[in-house]
Parts: structure tokens; C-alpha cells; sequence
């Protein structure tokens, strides 16, 4: 009897072990089956829930000027990263601060977005690069309407982003030891860089992240960090370059002042930069290459917006709440190499450089 009973226990705890976890998979498949998870993007939703029938308003402050490749891409990317799925009434607002960076303008402009943003009341603003943030989101820290940046070199709390619960974004880090490693590749008798810089405020963090890095090239020197005011003063310092250094870092080259005191088109700056110097050099954008700079691991304007897109579509169609959309940045860079300039500059660059980069054999203004 005692065995019997036993063994009819051990079956009956069998039996209900087996039903439990049947039941387990079945709720498991069932939860599956109504949630969307999705690995690895954290900017990606994981809930798919129904869209919203309604028109969201989406205001776009872009800091910079249309037609420019990176504006273009960041917009590009936001649009495809909210999806194609809902509907959007997009408004534009080109602040166009790399041609005009004087404070009066930046004021006047600042004060136009912020009166689109209170009148047209936007269900959510998507600012990029710096003077945005400095010049419009800062007046709405902690208020009702979301903001999503992308493009910006300061830090967050710079604005009083880690302090406000209705901002997010993405931050732009720059690919220096990249930027500079492809240019060894290319040049590789490189010992000793300058750094260039305008006198926007935007490149202070940028620079301190580029001198954090500087331990990766102890081979190298960099003894020159200059900031410079006029067109002028930039022409006569890189002449004197060319006796000082081997390479150029052509950072931040949008402020320059002539006579008149107005900014010299970038464009203008580079093509007299190849006419002018014989020294290889380097930097971060994508169209820096088209316009002649040798070396270019490339922040991606697409992947900035893309990412920004992202986190708005949490916003809209999820309502998660952009205090608790962690704020980030884009890791995808893309390699570049002006081939015009190297052959300007007499350089042969290798097989394998040229199969591993994009190639730009023309510059711009030759098309």
C-alpha cells in the first residue's frame, strides 16, 4: 500500500509539472505574440502598438543652411527613423549660422523659432547642432512640448539638459583617432600636426576630446592649437604652417572674417587651401572631402538624425516620456579620401586604402 500510494504521488506531481509548464509556454507564445521585442537598439520601441490617427506637427530647427549635406542627411535620417507609417506636417526654421555666427543674428533668429514654437505649437521640436540648443530649446527646459537634438558638441548639462525632463537627443562625438590614423595611412612620414580651429564655441569640447585622445600618438607632436578671428589671419598662419608642421588638422574653418567683416564661405576657405598649402590634412565631414581635405572619417549626418527619429517616435507614437529616452551618441563613422588632393599634393595612395574608402577623384567645384 505504501508503495503504491507513493508511486501514485511521484505520477500526480509528474503530471502537474508537465501541465505547469505547458501553460508556461502557451502564456509565453501568447506575450510574444502581442509583444514586438526588439535587441540591441535601445532607441528602438518594444511595444508595437496601434499608430495614433492623427497629424503630428513636427517643427525642424536646423542651425545651419539648406541645400548642405549634412542638414540635408540629419533631416533625412530623422524622417526615416519617426517612419513613413504616420503622418507629419513638417515646418523648417534655417537659422544659417555658419554664415552669419554674429550674436544679433543669432538672437533675431533664436527669437523667430521661438515665436513659430508658440504660436504654431508643435507636437514635438527637432533641433540640430549647437545654436539651436543655445538659442531656442534652453527656453523651454521643463515645459510641455518634447525636444530631440542631434549634432550637438557640447555636453548636455552645458544646456541644462540633465536637469529637464522634456529633452533628448543625440550628441556628436568626432572620429579623431580615425580622422588622424587613415591620414598615417596616406601620408605615413607624418611626425608633427597643427590644429585649427574657428572661434565658434562649439570647438572647445571637441578640442578637449581630441587632446584626451592624444596619448594613442606618441610618435606625434601637436604643437600647434590655434584659434583664428579673420580670413587673414588664417591665410598667413597656414603659410607659416607649412615650415612649422608636416599635416593640418582643418577643424573648425566657417567663422573666418574678411574685409567686411562677413564669414568667408567654407567652400571658399578650402579651395584656397589646395591652391595654397602642401601639407596633407584631415578632418570629421563628409563634404570636407568633395572640397578637397585629404583625410576624412566622417560623423554621419544620416546616423545622427536616424537616431534622433528614433527617440521621437518613442515620443509620439509611444508616449514614452524624453526624460526617460537616455540621451546618446552615433558610433558609425565612414572613411573618405580626396584622391584630387592627393595627386595635387604628388601622394600615391595604396590599393588597399583606396578599396576600403570611399573616393572623391574630383573636387566640387571642378563638376
Amino acid at each position: 500500500m505504501g508503495k503504491w500510494y507513493s508511486k501514485f504521488v511521484l505520477a500526480s506531481i509528474i503530471v502537474i509539472l508537465i501541465v505547469g509548464l505547458s501553460a508556461c509556454e502557451s502564456n509565453k507564445k501568447a506575450v510574444e505574440d502581442n509583444i514586438g521585442i526588439i535587441e540591441g537598439d535601445q532607441n528602438e520601441s518594444t511595444i508595437e502598438m496601434e499608430i495614433p490617427d492623427k497629424t503630428f506637427k513636427v517643427l525642424h530647427v536646423m542651425s545651419y543652411h539648406t541645400p548642405w549635406e549634412w542638414t540635408e542627411t540629419q533631416l533625412q535620417g530623422f524622417k526615416d527613423g519617426l517612419g513613413q507609417d504616420i503622418d507629419v506636417e513638417y515646418k523648417v526654421i534655417e537659422m544659417d549660422a555658419k554664415n552669419k555666427s554674429n550674436i544679433e543674428w543669432l538672437e533675431e533668429i533664436g527669437a523667430q523659432a521661438r515665436g513659430v514654437i508658440d504660436t504654431w505649437q508643435p507636437d514635438l521640436v527637432f533641433t540640430s547642432d549647437d545654436e539651436a540648443q543655445e538659442f531656442v530649446v534652453t527656453h523651454y527646459l521643463n515645459t510641455d512640448i518634447p525636444f530631440v537634438f542631434c549634432g550637438v558638441n557640447k555636453l548636455p548639462e552645458e544646456y541644462g539638459y540633465d536637469k529637464s525632463n522634456n529633452v533628448t537627443g543625440v550628441l556628436e562625438i568626432e572620429h579623431f583617432a580615425e580622422s588622424l590614423n587613415l591620414l598615417l595611412e596616406v601620408a605615413p612620414d607624418i611626425k608633427s600636426v597643427a590644429v585649427v580651429f574657428d572661434d565658434s564655441p562649439i570647438w572647445g569640447p571637441v578640442e578637449a576630446r581630441m587632446r584626451e585622445q592624444l596619448h594613442r600618438f606618441p610618435e606625434i607632436e601637436f604643437p600647434i592649437w590655434d584659434t583664428i578671428y579673420t580670413y587673414d589671419e588664417f591665410q598667413s598662419k597656414m603659410l607659416e604652417y607649412q615650415d612649422q608642421v608636416d599635416a593640418i588638422g582643418l577643424i573648425g574653418i566657417f567663422n573666418y572674417k574678411n574685409e567686411n567683416n562677413k564669414n568667408v564661405h567654407y567652400r571658399d576657405v578650402l579651395r584656397w587651401v589646395k591652391e595654397n598649402s602642401n601639407l596633407p590634412d584631415f578632418s570629421y565631414w563628409y563634404d570636407r572631402a568633395s572640397y578637397g581635405t585629404l583625410a576624412v572619417v566622417s560623423v554621419s549626418g544620416y546616423e545622427q538624425g536616424l537616431s534622433a527619429g528614433k527617440k521621437a517616435r518613442q515620443i509620439l507614437v509611444h508616449g514614452v516620456s524624453p526624460a526617460d529616452i537616455p540621451m546618446d551618441h552615433t558610433t558609425k563613422g565612414q572613411q573618405l579620401i580626396s584622391l584630387a588632393r592627393a595627386r595635387t599634393l604628388d601622394i600615391d595612395v595604396s590599393a588597399k586604402v583606396l578599396l576600403s574608402t570611399e573616393v572623391k577623384t574630383m573636387y566640387e567645384w571642378e563638376r
